[in-house]
């Protein structure tokens, strides 16, 4: 049986290109296979994601930081706030469209983006898909 990483055979990663490193190529792949996927609404009827599933999915987005198996968080910086602002309206959109909508806070040349499970009370697959979206952006 293959090593399985979530949904991703491992063995599904693609080979490097000159003088770029397996770990970048393993965050890019995986990232972008988060981000391909679409928020499920979640009305509580699932449990928060804690221990290794939580670790896993974690690793695939290595500039957020999960924060006591709550909530993720990561902060973004800008050279000033125009441009901070436009990447929070750029957030929202991608909120709106996935139905699932983070704390945002924005202060000049920095906008700090908190995402969790309201229902669950913690952390599920579409905090981290909805993370990876917002990297893309």
């Amino acid at each position: 049986m293959l090593p399985v990483f979530g949904q991703i055979d491992l063995f599904e990663v693609p080979r490097p290109t000159p003088g770029m490193g397996w770990d970048r190529i393993y965050r890019d792949f995986t990232m972008t296979d988060l981000a391909s996927k679409t928020c499920v609404p979640c009305k509580g009827d699932v449990p928060a994601l804690k221990g290794a599933p939580l670790h896993a999915l974690s690793h695939r987005l290595p500039n957020w930081e999960v924060v006591d198996e709550h909530h993720v968080h990561r902060v973004f910086k800008f050279p000033d706030f125009q441009q901070a602002l436009a990447f929070v309206n750029r957030v929202g959109a991608v909120a709106e469209q996935q139905g699932h909508h983070p704390d945002i806070l924005l202060t000049w040349g920095k906008a700090e983006i908190t995402i969790w499970t309201h229902s669950v009370n913690g952390l599920t697959e579409s905090d981290f898909i909805l993370a990876a979206k917002i990297d893309q952006l």
